[in-house]
């Protein structure tokens, strides 16, 4: 049947329109019929089918039967039904993702600059070096439908920095398909200028896929236009936001969902009949949820809603703590923790007369695993440890301390702060009783966050609050309190900010946290090279696996001096401290300068920081 005898069909499920009703036999005709099944038996034949180019002259090509097209739906006759149209190479696409393995392609408008980023071994990019891809990694007899463009190249090398995934982290999706056709396309100069970018890949707009389900490709261009505050000057120049570790900026949709809250739905939850009053508690109760699914828990009703991080932890200081904490017992953190990590405890500790006892990290700022263990025992109640340093990004492998506090019939509270805007948590697998984090850390308002608390732990739990909502029933003699959560909940909440903390997981799950992870590791990486070679700059903290941290000092200048100058420039990065005294004093210092990392960051960020560095460095006088 040719394509002037067929008849209109619907969409398919690639996406392609159909012409014609299935027909199990399609026998294509014509010359242009002769080279596509040419294509077709290439690539059956096992060998990577050559493009469909020019028709040249031979016999007749044999006849191959191709699957039939599904769910045909009427529609008036196509003019000019006789020219090949991008549908007759639909059954190919299929064929080729059924036999081998090799993905539909889909097509999608073309954006800035996108990053190819590490999967199955694919290496970052070093300066001045143009990134590299083994052709062993390529899908095997890949076809190159309607050939390459001028320009695109093959790399062929692996990088032995790619990162791992840090135990509790939930798994990635599926990395194995490789871009056919990466354009190795190096980034203008940054502004400031002085420290070259290094070479990214860019695609090709006819097969550029969906970047932000993509699990090859990242575009932070695209992801930073939708953040306006990231459109402001300071002093004249842009804004180069790189103190994401003490709060993320927010995008269109956590600031529209906000609005449309306060013009539509503002009410409080839970205690009306009135429409409002549903609609505000529909929209509260969707956002726990959309918690719980974001740390795989197994119940909305294991995810109480905080202030943040902070609230969270002192929340299980005060009720978990209290109630199971005795004279003699002991509580056990790290080096690495948050004053909010260490604080709650001490108080409870002085409280109750026990004993806070810290697990040592070596001069990479990694937990020593085996002086940490000796310090559990039979004595041990509570084990509370970050997830990630805030000070040096330092991942813990939280999961394995979980089960070896688990061992000896400890909990342990994971602060999960600085974790959850860099890669994917999963509690389940993490086993951990508690897991906290605050809104602010992952693009949502301030004052809201959450606690996690598998459901066993947190029905033993007395309140550590009293007021509305907590309760089921109230007399002078006797007040009857409501299940977890609720019962944590006193008050009315931040309604609001719950919605936008919502929208905000919304937004970062779109992203895909595992592609945030790989990203931001070869950002991580590209701007610890840079720094590098600035004179005199010492990088804090080199532990095997780090989130998006970099902490530094420069010899010769006070870390608030660096600060103030790099505002100058546009720059926003954190000096001092960081909230984090005991871990910078471990490493022999008070203060440190803290560039931290999030999605919307890019490699020109970086340029301007090192440049502006390096400038600062070289030009002061001796």
């Amino acid at each position: 049947m040719t394509t002037s005898e067929r008849s209109a069909g619907g969409p398919d499920v690639s996406g392609h329109e159909n012409i014609g009703a299935p027909d199990p036999s399609l026998d294509v005709a014509g010359a242009f019929g002769k080279e596509l099944q040419r294509f077709a038996n290439e690539l059956f034949a096992g060998r990577p089918p050559s493009a469909l180019a020019s028709v040249g002259a031979g016999g007749a090509s044999p006849t191959v039967t191709l699957p039939p097209v599904p769910g045909p739906v009427a529609r008036p006759p196509i003019p000019n039904a006789n020219a090949p149209t991008e549908s007759d190479l639909r059954p190919i696409h299929t064929l080729a993702h059924e036999h081998f393995g090799i993905p539909l392609v889909t097509r999608s408008e073309p954006s800035a600059e996108p990053y190819f980023l590490q999967s199955a071994g694919i290496p970052t990019a070093v300066p001045g070096a143009s990134p590299s891809l083994p052709s062993a990694a390529l899908p095997p007899a890949a076809p190159s439908f309607g050939g390459l463009p001028a320009g695109f190249a093959v790399p062929s090398a692996f990088d032995a920095t790619t990162p791992s995934m840090p135990s509790g982290m939930a798994a990635p999706a599926s990395s194995a398909a490789v871009p056919s056709a990466p354009v190795a396309t190096p980034h203008a100069p940054a502004a400031s200028g002085g420290v070259p970018s290094s070479e990214l890949f860019s695609f090709s707009p006819e097969v550029t896929p969906d970047l932000r389900s993509s699990g090859e490709l990242f575009d932070p261009h695209a992801v930073k236009k939708d953040f306006p505050i990231l459109q402001e000057r300071v002093h004249g120049r842009p804004l180069v936001w790189l103190d994401n570790a003490a709060t993320t900026q927010k995008p269109h949709a956590v600031i529209e969902r906000l609005s449309y809250f306060y013009q539509h739905e503002n009410s409080n939850v839970h205690r009306a009949a009135h429409t409002l009053a549903a609609r505000s508690t529909d929209a509260y109760e969707a956002a726990r949820d959309k918690v719980r699914r974001f740390l795989n828990a197994s119940s909305p009703k294991d995810i109480v809603f905080a202030r943040g991080a902070t609230e969270a932890i002192n929340l299980v200081a005060q009720s978990w703590g209290r109630r199971h904490v005795g004279p003699g017992d002991e509580i056990v953190i790290t080096w690495l923790e948050h004053h909010a990590n260490i604080v709650p405890w001490q108080l409870l500790a002085a409280e109750k007369g026990a004993r806070l006892r810290v697990a040592p990290v070596d001069d990479n700022g990694e937990v020593r695993l085996d002086a940490y263990e000796k310090l559990l025992g039979p004595k041990t109640r509570i084990v509370s440890l970050t997830h990630v340093s805030n000070a040096l990004g330092t991942v813990v492998p939280a999961q394995e301390m979980v089960h070896m506090a688990h061992r000896h019939g400890a909990r342990v509270l994971v602060d999960g702060a600085q974790a959850v805007s860099h890669m994917p948590v999963d509690v389940q697998a993490l086993d951990c009783d508690f897991y906290v984090f605050s809104g602010h850390k992952v693009f949502a308002p301030t004052g809201i966050g959450a606690l996690y608390g598998k459901p066993e732990v947190l029905e033993t739990m007395p309140p550590w609050q009293g007021g509305g909502n907590m309760i089921a029933d109230v007399t002078f003699e006797k007040t009857l309190y409501q299940p977890a959560p609720a019962r944590f909940e006193a008050g009315t909440g931040n309604i609001a900010d719950a919605v936008g903390l919502g929208a905000a997981l919304d937004y970062v799950t779109g992203l895909g946290l595992p592609a945030i992870h790989r990203y931001e590791h070869e950002l991580r990486c590209y701007g610890e090279e840079l720094l590098r070679g600035v004179p005199g700059l010492r990088i804090v903290g080199n532990a095997k696996e780090k989130a998006g941290v970099i902490s530094f000092v420069l010899d010769g200048v006070r870390t608030e001096d660096v600060g103030g100058l790099l505002d100058k420039e546009g720059i926003a990065v954190r000096s001092g401290h960081h909230c984090a005294q005991p871990i910078l004093r471990r490493m022999g210092l008070e203060s440190t300068v803290r560039a931290s990392l999030a999605p919307y960051n890019t490699r020109e960020d970086l340029d301007a920081l090192a440049t502006a560095v390096h400038r600062l460095q070289v030009g002061r006088p001796r």
